[in-house]
């Protein structure tokens, strides 16, 4: 090989080396950018008062329980934590109970108003929180429902249904149609080739759907804010009130926002094969 095939080759490598090393520097940062507010979170969920505000910040520092210690002792974010779980759990069943055969149907089916219907669906995820705040509050008052469990399920279950159907729908595309007729010519029912056949097929789709519900739900503030007072406050709620007209209580705070976002992280790792294979599913047909 001659120099002057060389120094072309040479360039080419230097560019890919870097290209891959400014990749590699911006994924850091969105790394940095991502994981540090967390690593403050819970720095200063295990700091002392005078630690807290120390200047400069202190990274090295003796670790405490005793914002832990109150939370136990007060009792009210146990409590919250607690609403948190059902309300987003019973949530996310409804959502998927009544959102995959939605789902299925509009996958599958051909009927007068299916583009409108359709249209219907997605625009609930259109309409922002806050425009609803009013309306669903004085409903919930008429309906006796204020500060009740059952009516933040009711109204996470208005902007979670279309989400599942919206993700569900395209797993039950990609499945082909000859799998469904099978199962109806061996004598299965309509419900039975749903349930049996398409829903196993298009579960990594639906968990992805299940997963979101979840985390929308776990983590709603405005209508938890307007629609409780104390009986069904959640955890996000009850977290906000640890800032007052005296003052922050940071260390509690932090320790809430901890014990927030750690199921969440834990549920995500768990799930994460099947997260990623759900959203990459239908992607290339």
């Amino acid at each position: 090989m001659n120099t002057a095939t060389q120094i072309p080759l040479l360039s080419h490598r230097r560019r890919r080396l870097l290209t891959n090393l400014f990749h590699v520097f911006v994924l850091v940062v969105l790394v940095v950018f991502i994981l540090l507010p967390i690593y403050w979170m819970v720095t200063t969920s295990l700091k002392t008062t005078a630690d807290t505000f120390a200047i400069p910040p202190k990274l090295l520092f003796r670790p405490t329980l005793a914002h832990y210690q109150v939370l136990a002792q007060e009792g009210v974010v146990l409590k919250s934590l607690v609403n948190s779980l059902v309300v987003a759990t019973a949530t996310t069943l409804l959502a998927v109970l009544l959102g995959t055969p939605a789902a299925y149907v509009f996958a599958r089916f051909d009927f007068r108003g299916k583009s409108d219907l359709w249209f219907w669906v997605i625009s609930n995820r259109f309409i922002t929180p806050i425009v609803m705040a009013l309306p669903f509050f004085l409903i919930a008052r008429d309906l006796k429902l204020l500060d009740t469990r059952l009516s933040l399920i009711l109204i996470y279950l208005t902007f979670n249904l279309p989400l599942v159907i919206w993700l569900s729908i395209d797993q039950f595309r990609v499945i082909p149609r000859e799998i469904d007729e099978a199962g109806l010519v061996d004598g299965a029912t309509l419900w039975q080739t749903f349930y049996k056949i398409s829903l196993p097929l298009a579960l990594p789709g639906v968990t992805v759907a299940a997963i979101l519900s979840f985390i929308f739900s776990w983590n709603e503030f405005l209508y938890a804010f307007v629609l409780t007072r104390s009986e069904a406050r959640t955890a996000p709620v009850e977290a906000a009130n640890f800032m007052t007209a005296v003052g922050t209580r940071w260390g509690p705070m932090m320790a809430t926002g901890t014990l927030i976002v750690l199921p969440v992280v834990v549920f995500a790792a768990i799930v994460s094969r099947n997260l990623i294979r759900g959203l990459t599913l239908g992607a290339v047909k």
